[in-house]
């Protein structure tokens, strides 16, 4: 196990030259190998979230899903803060592996490779499914964002029918996001859950938490 603490990414070598790379596992694989000992956080940290997050979640005895982990400070954060019981779920074995040896300390927290689009998880085994920027990464497309392409919109219902289908009764799925309602809201309404959405801004950027309830 490595010694040496992981620090925030600075390195714009790793950003892709045309977007719609980023909803590539491929993508993902190569920038990890490249990060080995870094983290990056898409949108805000758990300090940023954390009054909204304890708001909606009002227990730290669930059970947590972290979709599309990566190299996220989110849950390391989340659980010193006591919120012990986190699996955390990325398509990229790299990044897996790299957070499951980071994580070895946290040993209440699970690192599973697994596509959000396909979840090996029993239904109604979750209590709060947590999303922060891999649903944002599934939408990158080069269609018009006001007529988002039949494939882009089947991958990103294909995560949100799977959140629905492990998050028990009462649980919520929770997304982090920089999109608007007006082009976000239509990909997570579901006659199974309530939606709300809260805005985030501390003076700069807009970011927004969809949180869907489950019936």
């Amino acid at each position: 196990m490595s010694t040496t603490p992981a620090t925030a990414s600075t390195d714009l070598s790793v950003l892709p030259e045309d977007n719609t790379a980023y909803g590539t596992k491929e993508y993902w694989q190569q920038r990890y190998m490249q990060e080995e000992a870094v983290t990056f956080d898409w949108f805000k940290t758990y300090k940023d979230l954390k009054p909204l997050l304890s708001k909606h979640v009002d227990s730290k005895d669930v059970r947590i899903l972290m979709l599309g982990c990566g190299n996220s400070t989110l849950s390391s954060d989340m659980y010193e803060d006591g919120y012990q019981n986190i699996v955390n779920v990325d398509y990229s074995d790299v990044v897996i592996n790299q957070m499951r040896e980071r994580a070895l300390h946290q040993s209440g927290m699970t690192w599973e490779v697994m596509d959000v689009r396909a979840l090996a998880l029993g239904d109604g085994s979750v209590d709060v499914a947590i999303d922060k920027g891999t649903l944002d990464a599934l939408m990158c497309d080069k269609g018009d964002v006001w007529e988002p392409s039949a494939e882009m919109c089947e991958n990103v219902g294909r995560e949100v029918n799977e959140v629905d289908r492990v998050l028990a009764a009462g649980g919520k799925f929770i997304w982090i996001t920089f999109g608007q309602p007006h082009f976000r809201r239509r990909h997570l309404e579901r006659p199974s859950w309530d939606l709300q959405i809260e805005r985030l801004n501390d003076g700069g950027f807009d970011y927004f938490m969809y949180i869907a309830s489950k019936k």
